[in-house]
């Protein structure tokens, strides 16, 4: 068994004793489940050591992710090991104790001013409204990708103390808190991006909820596998009706591309390439998947998958919930469209099968 393998174990483990699926959608996070993971060190997976991760390489970080999100874990794990921590390490900016949950927003109608107090570069003032920040109301920092100022190219990463901030009381579908973070002239420190690397810290973004959705996805799929193969209509399987497999082999297809191109993504990630455009079209075709999948997952289980009790809900929730965070299907399509046209015509052949 390797140590990646090990990783994921025992996140099972840890899972196991919690039961997320017996969550309801008024409780919104796990904070049991992230005390947990906290003291067994599986926060900081995947950062270093030096700046006080646990260390780790990307691919047992996004292994963690990926089990988390397959089984409804109700807590900030992929923002902070896939993005927020990663986004202030290259921001050379401090790493604040991976035991304490860390989140990810896009504060695009943030005004952003330099201080200059004496304390050397780094320091800003923000001011504006944060929407839909995940995690809202429990993450102790937030991790804010906002315009530079003005006059100024690029945009500003900042790190926000949330920890005395007031955030509205709101939800995506799945429960998970998505409220706003009203900022007035909050003092954080920062640090100057370019237009690439916040082009890249948005890709990342999207890159985190597109393993989220591989994994649920994947999740779905086996659950419907299995009750297709267990449940008996006029003396036969499910599984056994031409038009259930049928429905079936639909699924997987859908998965099966959503993985390789999730997969292929992060690798090139690890490799340290731009992953804009691998990132764009990993989440377009993750968002094009939920709904094929969703739909027949639901068909195939009938009434009883829409009940409160049963688990596949808090699958199919997440998936609804995360196709339309980090960007939408049509924003990345977009990136994606430019991306491959940049080139000019005898580019084209080669960026396709490059992104695919």
């Amino acid at each position: 068994m390797s140590d990646q393998d090990l990783v994921v174990e025992t996140v099972r483990d840890i899972l196991g004793g919690f039961e997320p699926f017996a969550l309801t959608a008024e409780r919104r996070w796990d904070a049991g489940l992230w005390g947990a993971l906290a003291e067994a060190g599986l926060t900081g997976v995947g950062l270093p050591e030096e700046a006080g991760g646990s260390g780790g390489e990307l691919a047992d970080a996004v292994a963690i992710v990926r089990t988390l999100a397959a089984g409804a874990g109700a807590v900030p794990v992929a923002e902070q090991l896939l993005v927020a921590g990663p986004a202030l390490l290259t921001a050379d900016l401090d790493l604040p104790s991976p035991e304490h949950p860390t989140t990810f927003a896009l504060g695009d109608a943030v005004t952003v001013h330099p201080v200059d107090n004496g304390d050397g570069p780094g320091r800003f003032t923000l001011t504006g409204t944060v929407p839909d920040v995940a995690w809202a109301g429990v993450a102790q920092h937030v991790v804010v990708l906002a315009p530079a100022p003005a006059g100024i190219e690029g945009a500003v990463l900042a790190l926000v103390d949330a920890s005395s901030l007031p955030a509205t009381d709101a939800s995506n579908l799945a429960g998970e808190p998505r409220g706003t973070l009203v900022l007035d002239r909050v003092g954080t420190s920062g640090a100057l991006l370019t237009a690439a690397q916040a082009s890249e810290l948005r890709a990342r973004y999207a890159l985190a909820r597109s393993v989220q959705l591989a994994a649920a996805l994947e999740q779905v799929l086996a659950w419907t596998v299995q009750y297709a193969g267990e449940r008996h209509q006029f003396g036969r399987p499910l599984g056994k009706f031409q038009a259930i497999q049928m429905e079936l082999a639909e699924m997987a297809g859908e998965v099966t591309a959503v993985t390789a191109l999730t997969d292929a993504a992060v690798q090139a990630l690890d490799r340290g390439e731009n992953v804009v455009l691998a990132a764009a079209a990993a989440k377009v075709r993750a968002g094009a998947a939920v709904e094929v999948v969703a739909r027949l997952a639901h068909q195939v289980h009938g009434a009883i998958g829409f009940t409160q009790e049963h688990k596949l809900h808090h699958l199919t929730r997440r998936l609804w919930s995360w196709r339309d965070e980090a960007g939408s299907d049509l924003a990345w399509s977009r990136v994606l469209g430019a991306g491959v046209l940049a080139g000019g015509p005898d580019a084209l052949w080669p960026a396709l099968t490059r992104v695919v």
